[in-house]
This record gives C-alpha cells, structure tokens and sequence, in this order.
C-alpha cells in the first residue's frame, strides 16, 4: 500500500514550523503575540473594528495568509486540522486592543465554534463585544434548509476580503457585522476531491478514493460530499459543480460575481485553468458577468488533489469593498 510522503523535521512540530515559516515570509505585513502561532498586522490602526480569524493548520495558506491591510487584523493557528486553544484566542484578541470590538470570522467545525465560544465568553465577561460568524460556505455539507450546519471551506476568503474592507471604512460596529453577514450569504463553494491526504503524524492517508473515481463535496478533513462517481472529463464535473452553485444564489442574467477556482493541495495549474474555462463558458452562457477571478493555492488540505470553485455574488455596496486594495501574504489588490 502507498504511504504518504513529506519532506519535513519533525511530524509534530509541523504546525508550529510552518507557522515560523509564515512569519518570514510575511515579517512587513505582521508580527507575532508572544510565543504564540498567532499573530497581528503591523500597520494596525488603533480605532477600527477588528477583524480576528483562525482554525487548524493544515489549509496554508489560508489562515495567515488573510491577515493584512483591507482583510484580517490577526490569526491564531491551532494545530494540523485542530482548533486553535481558547486561551491563544483570548490572548490574541486582547493583543488588537479591540475599543470598538471585535468580529471572530472562522470555518463552521465543532472544534473552531466551541474553542471560539469559550474566548468570547471570557471576553466579554472583560466588556469586550464580540461578534461570531461561522462560514458555512460548502452547499453540498448539508441541505439549504439546514445550513447552519454547512461547513466552511475557501468562501472564508471572501467573507474576510469583504469585512476587512468594511472595518477599514465604517466606524459603526452593527454595520461592519451586517455587510459581513451578507458577504456570507452571497457565497457559495463546492469542491471535488481526487486523491486523499495525510495529517503528517500517521504514516496512512485519511481516506481512500480508487484511481477511477473522484468525490464531489468532499470536506477540508476528508468528510464524505454527496458520494464516489466514475472519474469523468473536467467539463461535466465542473458542470455539475456550477450548476449546484448557481442554484444555491439563485443566479439569473445580469448578476455579477467573482470566481475562485481554488486549488486542494496537489492539482495542477493546468486543471485548475481548464476548470476556469468552463466556469467562464457556463456563466457567459447564463448572461452572468464575471467581475473579478482567483485562481490558485488559497485554502489548501495538505497534499489532497482536487479544487473547489467558490462564487460570490455582488451587489454595489459588496463590490465596492471588493475592489478596495489589500496587502496581505496570500492577496494583494
């Protein structure tokens, strides 16, 4: 049987290096709290709502990756596919100095949400106000009528795309969480998975999909999608995947959005732009501008092959703060 391979130091400290690596690579852009896998912007005004995210390594370069000017304000990092501690939240919210309050933007998982829960109620037991949002961004994890127990995949870049831009340019705190709630509901993703991938401290994949099958819906972790079909071309699989997508934001001629067409882990860029020529095709075909496309490694799932396409739909006020520039590791505009 094929094991995993990687080329890493130790399988347990790998959460902890590759969050040292980030902050290398991103040493103009933020700097640590303490000896935490946290950390904040460096260029972080003092009079604005914050804006924290975080979850499990594992996804780089989402979580850190999104902290910057016109996105994130911090991260805190937990460790390959867990929840960062209560406390290093706590911690690192304290760190922002939050006057005006803070908004915890992180992915819809057991672990996240009670982790998350537990610093907010410590925090505001300190007056300081806190907002959750929980994107639940992935259609095909539970039923439109049930969302709330959708799980959160690359629409998280969105989401904090759009509430870092609204933290930047509104004051009022009740505002800020409305556009950013709404930044929610306007985005949408779905993935497919074609090969597994291996948390480094076991020596077996998590899971197994034969060489002639693919997985559409396939989780983050591994969680199962809508089940295992016949490999098939990228033409009628991302068919398949828009189609669910359109459906979900009721997408009709002359709505806007923009594309991510975002990359698992071990696909190629090649696949990742034929995929983009069918999205471009189908949404033409629909009377469907595309306002803006990202194409690439935005929220990863260690060495797993396949991608996901994520849509979010624009209205004025969502497009504006879209177009606001950012400068973060993973996305400068």
């Amino acid at each position: 049987m094929r094991k995993p391979k990687k080329l890493i130091n130790s399988s347990v400290d790998v959460a902890k290096e590759q969050f040292d690596g980030y902050l290398y690579a991103a040493k103009d852009i933020v700097q640590r709290v303490g000896k935490l896998s946290a950390a904040i912007r460096k260029d972080l005004p003092t009079e604005k709502v914050m804006v924290l995210t975080g979850g499990g390594a594992g996804h780089e370069p989402m979580y850190g990756g999104f902290v910057g000017q016109g996105f994130a304000d911090a991260v805190v990092v937990g460790d390959v596919f867990a929840a960062p501690t209560p406390d290093a939240i706590v911690d690192t919210t304290i760190a922002l100095k939050p006057k005006k309050g803070v908004l915890f933007i992180y992915g819809n998982y057991a672990g996240d949400n009670m982790n998350f829960d537990i610093a907010t109620e410590l925090l505001e037991d300190d007056d300081i106000n806190v907002h959750t949002i929980r994107v639940n961004d992935d259609v095909i994890s539970a039923s439109a009528e049930n969302k709330v127990e959708r799980r959160g995949i690359a629409g998280s870049l969105y989401v904090l795309k759009i509430a870092g831009a609204a933290s930047e340019v509104y004051s009022d705190f009740d505002k800020i969480v409305q556009v950013s709630e709404l930044a929610l509901k306007n985005t949408s993703s779905i993935g497919v998975a074609l090969g597994p991938c291996a948390i480094p401290q076991n020596d077996s994949f998590n899971f197994d999909i034969p060489d002639d099958e693919i997985e559409i819906g396939m989780g983050l972790h591994g969680e199962p999608g809508v089940g295992k079909s016949e490999l098939a071309d990228s033409k009628s699989v991302v068919t398949t995947m828009l189609n669910a997508l359109c459906e979900e934001q009721n997408l009709k001629a002359g709505d806007s959005v923009c594309v991510l067409v975002n990359n698992l882990g071990a696909s190629t860029q090649m696949e990742l732009l034929i995929a983009n020529k069918t999205i471009a095709e189908l949404l033409a075909n629909k009377g469907v501008e595309i306002y803006d496309t990202l194409l690439g490694n935005y929220c990863t799932s260690l060495e797993m092959s396949g991608f996901s396409i994520t849509l979010l739909k624009l209205n004025d006020q969502l497009k504006q703060l879209y177009d606001m520039p950012c400068h973060a590791f993973a996305l400068r505009k």
